[in-house]
């Protein structure tokens, strides 16, 4: 049966040194293969050609990420169709993030791939001259087939409905207008922008246990402790989601003097974020503690450990000197304000006066209960909020968001506005061209956290650089749906994972 072709990895290795030793040629193609279909069967019997054992590894669900919800087939099943190919002779799953693992462990005479990546211009990622000097390396060579090609997402796109009716009808009017190429170029036209982002750090911290019952003392439940995740939150986030898009990123914070965890954030950063840190005496960096029941995944409570009350004034007045001698540096500054007493009147006054382009969030959460309020701020250029924050703004839950919109426009000097609605997609506002609904581009979701960072941290340069709100809407959904898909802040949002979510829903 075809299964006897599967083989774990590493004794595939020790198989394929075998065969080389008794003097075949081994061919390996390496990719996703999500969709079996005859460009594939075609690039098969090219490769094929090229010696006398065909080898063909299957990136892993971990790794093989096209765009929220892809792969359609998981990893068993994607392997199983793999071996039922004739020309075929071994599969197996690769574990690694790229094929050039995979090279290095099986040592293949010919690396194939197809024409489509001959030109490096069409390489996203950038993996493929890796890919080439790993085979160089090891005594290979590259080769891309000229065989007939076809699209797996153009086939899963057209073939297959991913999303609800509605969203299916949305997307097949934007691949009307807009092509891969046009938001590929979007990313372009804002990696030269500057961006700083000013606002509280936060250490998110999920603690996993499993629940034991009630205890048979006391009137509390009892759980028992697995293991411990810490992610860098906050405005640390948001400025490791910018600089993944653009190549300037300011950061300006507050760090506590105890329990600072200042190295743990510093090499959390992404190199091309420059830091600035304030610290705060005789308080902890705010640190949010989340417990989760490890096999359903639900949170059971949070712990935050912060001290809840508004900066010194020698804290502020140091944030006052730093602001005052950089806010003149970035094109925009993006305000995540999550109302834990950072962002003080003084401070506020100084962005709404000063900011070139200033972008704001006013975080409701547990610990401001309704307090942390937008119209704090006299003036911005564009807001990003969530639906009851926006309820929360107005204090009214019986209208339309559009109605609310509205009126929270008429208490701000800000004339573009997104409102996240979570499964109900985005509101977009401008006061030139009206409302514009985006749909959810999310199929799963494991942990809000973060997703609204993540909105905000990608459309702020979007809107800055006057892009149409359907390519806003589209980009920040896809955004928002990728973070949905992880705990936290355990990844953030980068160009080229994005760059081939977009190709990937475009095709």
């Amino acid at each position: 049966m075809y299964e006897s072709k599967i083989f774990q990895l590493d004794f595939l290795s020790k198989t394929i040194r075998s065969r080389k030793e008794g003097g075949a040629r081994i061919v390996l193609c390496h990719g996703v293969f999500d969709l079996v279909h005859p460009g594939h069967i075609k690039h098969f019997e090219a490769a094929k050609k090229e010696g006398d054992c065909l080898v063909v590894t299957v990136t892993s669900d971990q790794y093989a990420s096209k765009c929220p919800g892809r792969p359609i087939f998981n990893e068993r099943l994607r392997s199983e169709n793999l071996a039922a190919v004739e020309m075929v002779d071994y599969v197996a799953i690769s574990n690694f993030p790229t094929a050039i693992d995979v090279i290095l462990k099986l040592e293949p005479d010919v690396y194939v791939k197809g024409d489509e990546y001959a030109d490096l211009k069409n390489d996203l990622t950038g993996k493929i001259v890796e890919e080439k000097n790993a085979v160089t390396s090891i005594g290979g060579r590259i080769h891309f087939t000229s065989a007939e090609t076809y699209s797996s997402s153009s086939l899963i796109n057209s073939q297959f409905q991913l999303f609800p009716t509605a969203t299916e009808e949305w997307l097949g009017k934007f691949r009307e207008i807009h092509s891969a190429q046009d938001i590929l170029a979007g990313f372009d036209k804002i990696s030269e922008c500057s961006a700083l982002v000013i606002g509280e750090a936060i250490i998110d911290e999920y603690v996993f246990c499993d629940a034991l019952g009630k205890s048979a003392k006391d009137p509390i439940l009892a759980f028992k402790y697995g293991s411990t995740e810490t992610y860098s939150g906050g405005s640390l986030a948001v400025a490791n989601h910018m600089a993944g898009f653009i190549k300037n990123v300011g950061l300006l914070t507050v760090l506590g003097e105890e329990k600072s965890r200042e190295n743990f954030i510093s090499n959390s950063l992404r190199d091309n974020v420059q830091a600035n840190f304030v610290i705060g005496p005789k308080v902890p960096t705010i640190h949010k503690r989340r417990f989760i029941d490890r096999h359903s995944g639900a949170k059971l409570f949070e712990l935050y450990e912060m001290v809840d009350q508004p900066l010194s004034k020698g804290v502020e007045a140091k944030i006052l000197q730093k602001l005052r001698s950089i806010i003149g540096d970035y094109d925009m500054v993006v305000v995540t304000d999550y109302g834990h007493g950072m962002l003080t009147p003084a401070i506020i006054e100084l962005l709404v006066n000063k900011a070139k382009f200033l972008s704001v969030n006013t975080q409701a959460n547990a610990g401001n209960r309704g307090f942390n309020t937008l119209t704090r701020y006299s003036r911005a250029d564009y807001v990003s909020l969530s639906g009851n924050e926006l309820e929360l703004e107005i204090r009214a839950r019986e209208q339309s968001m559009s109605d609310l919109l509205t009126r929270l426009s008429d208490q701000i000097d800000c004339s573009r506005f997104t409102i996240t609605l979570g499964k109900d997609g985005s509101l977009h506002y401008d006061r030139n061209t009206g409302f514009y609904e985006v749909p959810a581009l999310a199929f799963k979701v494991l942990d809000r956290v973060g997703a609204g960072d993540a909105v905000l941290a990608l459309t702020t340069p979007l809107v800055f650089k006057n892009f149409s709100w359907d390519i806003v809407g589209f980009v920040g959904n896809l955004a928002g749906a990728e973070m949905l898909g992880y705990l936290g802040n355990r990844n953030y949002l980068d160009r080229i994972n994005m760059s081939k979510h977009v190709t990937a829903l475009l095709k």
